[in-house]
């Protein structure tokens, strides 16, 4: 909720641009609690559907992700609301734990030890049904945080696009144009290390695709290790305290998704937005 109009107003285009150009469909999945296979694409056996679109309505625009029949949305509700809103349609897609039921509605009873059964559509499971879209109203609003922002985007390219010297020793500049540090960047952006972070061996999944035997793991493994002292001097990831884990630093979320969406934007985009 915003006190007046203007200042959702002066956001929100960037706001619409990113969930639309950036926003992939193993994005969705993950926002809607769906798992993608390990190198951050959607599973070769998924059978459904994944599309992002916008209308432009009287009251304001809508961007809409639907996952089958299941959709979350983003909208300026009357000029000073931004609004985040899970919809649940195909409920077998979730789970709940719970006991097994047995009998017809209306004598159903509960028996059995609890686990995680099939969400119901329906009153009896509206709890969870409600954690389940208020966790991925969560997961979507974390992936948006990091794009608002007025710093122009040749200050956060120069602050990485540059080497470093420390302790003597000479630290190279990171080239989000480059194949290579691209891919570091995408995986090190990925929605499901936003909480939890990332290992080294989460990232030699992304980075290396084809199979390996112990001595190229060892080397990869190193080779992992230096990109994330990398990326750690230039200040976009830190580690977590008492575990190997790495997570974006706050000034991470905002310069990596800003140099991202800048390697997606089109020319005619960036044209609009000089002139």
């Amino acid at each position: 909720m915003f006190k007046s109009p203007k200042p959702l107003s002066s956001i929100y285009p960037t706001l619409v641009r990113h969930a639309i150009t950036c926003f992939s469909s193993a994005d969705v999945m993950r926002f809607l609690g769906h798992s993608v296979a390990s190198h951050g694409k959607v599973r070769g056996n998924f059978k459904g559907e994944v599309v992002s679109d916008f209308k432009e309505r009287p009251e304001g625009i809508r961007v809409k992700h639907t996952l089958n029949t299941n959709s979350i949305k983003m909208y300026d509700k009357q000029g000073s609301i931004l609004r985040i809103e899970t919809t649940i349609n195909h409920a077998r897609d979730f789970r709940v734990f719970r006991e097994a039921q047995t009998g017809a509605h209306g004598r159903a009873k509960n028996q059995g030890k609890k686990a995680w059964r099939i969400m119901r559509r329906g009153v009896a499971d509206l709890k969870r049904s409600a954690e389940v879209s208020r966790a991925a109203n969560i997961r979507y609003l974390t992936a948006l945080a990091a794009t608002n922002g007025k710093v122009p985007l040749s200050q956060w390219v120069e602050e990485v696009c540059k080497p470093l010297q420390r302790e003597g020793r000479r630290i190279r500049a990171l080239n989000p144009w480059s194949p290579q540090d691209a891919a570091l960047l995408q995986a090190i952006n990925r929605g499901e290390f936003k909480i939890n972070g990332f290992l080294n061996r989460d990232l030699r999944s992304l980075l290396f695709t084809t199979k390996a035997g112990p001595e190229e793991q060892k080397r990869r493994a190193s080779a992992v290790t230096r990109k994330l002292s990398l990326l750690r001097a230039h200040g976009l990831i830190k580690k977590l305290s008492g575990t190997h884990r790495y997570v974006l630093s706050q000034n991470g979320h905002t310069m990596v998704t800003a140099l991202l969406a800048a390697r997606q934007a089109t020319v005619d985009e960036l044209t609009k937005i000089a002139a």
